[in-house]
């Protein structure tokens, strides 16, 4: 059975194996959610299962989600994704039903994907990892810059030319982090090694990178 479910990071910490290395870990509140929907190919042109996190007050959401709650018979939940599944698993899932972290056992591989931190506009030595110009030979104040950003012959700018802009706040998925520990009780996972997000920031667990090739994120 693939499993999935989101989280809530809520920072990060350090413990000790048995033999007395340190691990780093994220510590991750996950769950419970709730299956809002399933997605079917016959109806949608694709295969997933809607999950809902995170208790919130219903004066907080506007008419038409909190219609969609009342119709399904479900408690009112803040944040709502979709993750992609093939049909034969499709039948597993029922709306209503809860997911719980207990789905994970120490020592599963999990994918997390979550958006970055955004870090504003930066130049190409933070964004692009370039290094320095040179600060002899009557260099002043162009240490910092690019370069060159092409030949005179096009007379353009080519796509994709590495260039300063805008960095961090966009969607980054990190494989195979290991499980370390589970608290089933705290609905708490923790996970080896560092993730996307800020602290409180929302992140998509699974055990398997294909459910998040071209997800949907419902806003």
């Amino acid at each position: 059975m693939l499993k999935f479910i989101i989280g809530e990071k809520i920072g990060m910490t350090q413990i000790f194996d048995v033999s007395g290395s340190v691990i780093p870990v994220t510590i991750v509140k996950a769950g419970p959610c709730i299956v809002t929907a399933m997605r079917t190919v016959e109806k949608d042109n694709y295969c997933a299962v809607q999950l809902a996190f995170g208790d919130i007050k219903e004066k907080k959401l506007n008419k038409s989600i909190i219609g969609f709650f009342k119709k399904n018979n479900l408690p009112f939940k803040k944040n709502i994704r979709e993750f992609k599944i093939p049909f034969s698993e499709i039948k597993k899932f029922l709306i209503g039903q809860e997911i719980k972290v207990d789905i994970f056992n120490i020592g599963d591989y999990v994918d997390v994907c979550a958006l970055s931190k955004g870090k504003g506009y930066a130049g190409v030595i933070k964004r692009h990892n370039f290094s320095m110009q040179p600060k002899t030979h009557g260099q002043s104040d162009k240490t910092r810059a690019r370069g060159s950003s092409g030949g005179q012959g096009p007379q353009r700018v080519f796509k994709g030319m590495k260039m300063a802009g805008h960095l961090g706040n966009k969607y980054v998925t990190i494989q195979k982090l290991r499980v370390v520990k589970v608290f089933l009780e705290q609905n708490i996972l923790l996970i080896k090694g560092a993730v996307p997000s800020v602290n409180t920031g929302l992140l998509l667990i699974s055990s398997t990178i294909k459910n998040f090739k071209n997800f949907k994120v419902l806003k």
